[in-house]
């Protein structure tokens, strides 16, 4: 990693109110103060480049060059001058560094273990084990795990000591990272159905690709076959006696299915290939492991095919397409296969999901899909899932986030409803819920279906919602009131205080929490304040902007503040409790999240309106939100910090390049910045959809967009700029900015 630091802006100096009187000395001269440290400056040797009829010079181009080993050999001698650099600038507040270090990394401390899931008849989980790098997989049978929980407090839970005759350890990969080289990253895991594989990919670092191990969960040994490269999607047929996986060319472009049977000495059989290079290729099994689809999809097309899971061999059924580029999910219950999509409706573009149905069996040739839901403009559907008995949903009204439920089969015979016309069952949630998401949920017939519910003034809660009787129980949670996690695996009891090993509660008829429920959920909204408002953009258009505050330390009118932003691939802003940022909190700051058109939670129009040619719009609205913050004196105006991370740095570094005297400080984590080089000479592949997002260089309105936007392209000369404090990869092009 590397980090740069451009000097603060210097203010007036400030007087002492009450200045001491010292000794005139006859000969005494004051000490100079230390020079303020120098920073580096790479060698520039300018090149040029034309397009679009457009040139333009690039004096630190070589920084790019990955291939040329004495270029490289410069740059690492230049990111060790910056790290220095960096670390002489911020020489002066190392206690201050050293403190909040100490405070974030209590509030940090990883989990031993993660809350267990629930498939078939064994609970998997992942545990840490002490003085070890990389977790274990385990598993243990659920019929025997009630007698091991521990209801002490603040360890209840699982009993790890006396529960290790029960437990089966299934991966160490503390091994796996000796097996490739002291690295060990996991990309995909799928258990077979019937719990006696596990199929999984590995990074291989000297390689740069993920490859495939199949290990047998009996006898711990790993199977001679399948063992393949670049495979990049997973999917069991045949009751777990044979696997699917696709894998990807050169480019990282998924192309070909592969169908390995197990025990067989035979190669394993090419399902399809996909010779167009601007197809990708995906699968994924349906919950009840029936069947299989095959998404194909380009900016064109989209297309579903259906492999039934018993005969993988037999062929596959197109069930579904559409032109341009769409998402469709495909799921089975009983007989009926229900599509979950965002494609355009008779030619006209929609503006959210909806959920169509057909019947897996079709008498004629063409196959007919029908509505299941009316769309409803105040309750957005944003995800759905199944299982056997329910299917749940995650809508959205307005900008507010819920969770609800029908019981399945669905009545036959009416055609398309409302929503609110089944009598959906609205599980609980606390106050101020800023993102929903669905958990594994891989048991088909488990009744308990499990959800991640973040906000902004509560740690991320794991719960469990049981959906015939409304009960819900948080699995696992940090308590910050007590710097501890709560992590449960007992019974679904009755909770009066934290000391239970578990929190349950029965469903009322509405979602809100209740006051009383606060401490149940960890609600921190007694010590923090989360107030939402509507920021006019420059051309009128209202933009959510959250903030959070501490109620005892925040500071009127003339506290500091930092401004957080994304806003782009349409998704949702993560606005989730951070334990680091309380000490920011606890120490007047105040945190402000800016919902810029480009992310999520507003419908595909609002990505729309902040991509490709429109970029220019997410990052007036930054400016919007960054001007209502000291406007309205929530933040004092030279005390104004921002903060973005990947396409975040290109939005906050574009705002900053447009008004540097509104920010006095930033940080870019692992920014995208060189914009125009990176979308016209890719050192890693790019994918349609960054291209869909950022802008075609080949089309001339993107370009010029591109140009108007590129941070590194647009640094001001002779201005006076924030604070900036950079991290970035070593492929990639963002230390040419900080060079620049």
């Amino acid at each position: 990693m590397m980090r740069h630091l451009l000097l603060p802006r210097c203010g007036p100096l400030r007087h002492l109110s009450n200045p001491i009187s010292l000794p005139r000395l006859a000969h005494y001269k004051a000490p100079r103060p230390p020079s303020p440290p120098t920073p580096p400056k790479p060698p520039k040797k300018p090149v040029s480049f034309t397009f679009h009829d457009e040139t333009w010079e690039d004096p630190y181009s070589w920084m790019s060059n990955l291939s040329d080993k004495v270029a490289m050999r410069h740059m690492d001698v230049y990111m060790e001058q910056e790290e220095k650099y960096t670390e002489a600038v911020m020489s002066d507040a190392e206690r201050l560094q050293s403190k909040l270090q100490s405070e974030m990394a209590f509030r940090m401390s990883p989990e031993l273990s993660t809350p267990p899931i629930k498939f078939g008849p064994w609970l998997y989980y992942r545990r840490v084990e002490e003085g070890k790098q990389y977790p274990v997989l385990c598993r243990r049978l659920a019929s025997l795990n009630e007698e091991f929980i521990s209801n002490k407090s603040p360890s209840a839970g699982f009993d790890f000591t006396s529960g290790r005759r029960i437990e089966q350890k299934l991966i160490d990969y503390n091994q796996e990272a000796e097996r490739f080289g002291g690295y060990a990253y996991e990309e995909l895991s799928e258990i077979s159905p019937d719990h006696r594989f596990i199929a999984y990919t590995l990074y291989d670092k000297d390689n740069g690709y993920f490859r495939l191990s199949v290990r047998d969960l009996n006898s711990g040994s790993i199977l001679s076959k399948p063992q393949a490269d670049r495979v990049s999607n997973l999917a069991w047929v045949k009751d777990g006696k044979a696997l699917l996986y696709t894998v990807t060319d050169d480019k990282k472009r998924p192309y070909r299915i592969y169908c390995s049977m197990l025990g067989s000495n035979e190669e394993d059989v090419k399902l399809l290939e996909e010779s167009d290079d601007n197809v990708y290729v995906n699968i994924r099994h349906t919950k009840d492991f029936q069947f299989v689809t095959v998404n194909t999809f380009s900016l064109t097309s989209s297309k579903v095919f259906l492999i039934n899971a018993a005969d993988p061999l037999a062929g596959m059924t197109l069930v579904w397409e559409c032109e341009g580029k769409a998402h469709c999910i495909v799921e089975h219950h009983q007989g009926c296969l229900y599509l979950f999509t965002d494609a355009a409706r008779e030619g006209q573009p929609v503006d959210c999901h909806y959920l169509i149905y057909s019947p897996i069996v079709v008498s004629s040739g063409q196959r007919s899909w029908e509505s299941v839901f009316i769309d409803d403009p105040d309750l957005i559907i944003e995800d759905v899932d199944f299982n056997a008995t329910h299917m749940v949903f995650i809508v959205r009204e307005a900008r507010n986030f819920r969770i609800c439920s029908i019981a399945l089969p669905l009545p036959r015979g009416k055609g398309a409803v409302y929503l609110k016309e089944l009598s959906p069952l609205f599980l609980p949630l606390p106050k101020y819920v800023s993102q929903i998401s669905p958990g594994p949920n891989y048991d088909y017939y488990s009744s308990v279906m499990r959800f991640t519910v973040s906000s902004p003034v509560m740690p991320d809660a794991v719960v469990d919602y049981d959906l015939p009787t409304g009960m819900w129980n948080i699995i696992q949670q940090k308590n910050i009131l007590f710097e501890r996690t709560r992590v449960l695996y007992g019974t679904a009891s009755s909770a009066s205080t934290l000391a239970n090993a578990s929190i349950s509660k029965r469903s009322g008829s509405t979602d809100e929490a209740k006051f009383e429920d606060d401490v149940l959920w960890s609600d921190l909204s007694e010590f923090y304040a989360c107030e939402n408002y509507d920021v006019s953009s420059y051309d009128g258009v209202l933009v959510p902007l959250t903030i959070i505050y501490s109620h005892k330390n925040k500071k009127e009118n003339h506290g500091p503040g930092i401004l957080y932003g994304h806003g782009a691939y349409g998704e949702l802003l993560d606005k989730r409790w951070k334990g680091e940022l309380k000490s920011l909190l606890d120490r007047g700051w105040v945190v402000a999240y800016a919902d810029v058109r480009g992310g999520g939670g507003g419908g595909k129009k609002w990505h729309h309106d902040g991509r490709r040619a429109k970029k220019h719009n997410s990052i007036e609205d930054f400016i919007s939100c960054a001007k209502f913050l000291i406007d309205k004196k929530i933040v004092q105006e030279d005390k104004l910090a921002a903060w973005g991370y990947s396409a975040g740095g290109l939005l906050v570094a574009s705002a900053i390049n447009s008004c540097p005297d509104l920010f006095r400080a930033a940080v870019l984590k692992v920014p995208f910045l060189d914009a125009t080089n990176t979308l016209l000479y890719p050192i890693l592949p790019l994918s349609p959809v960054d291209y869909e997002e950022f802008g075609y260089p080949g089309d001339v309105e993107d370009f010029h967009a591109i140009r108007k936007y590129s941070p590194y392209d647009n640094i001001q000369k002779n201005a006076l700029y924030p604070a900036v404090l950079i991290s970035s990869s070593f492929n990639t092009r963002e230390t040419k900015k900080i060079a620049r």
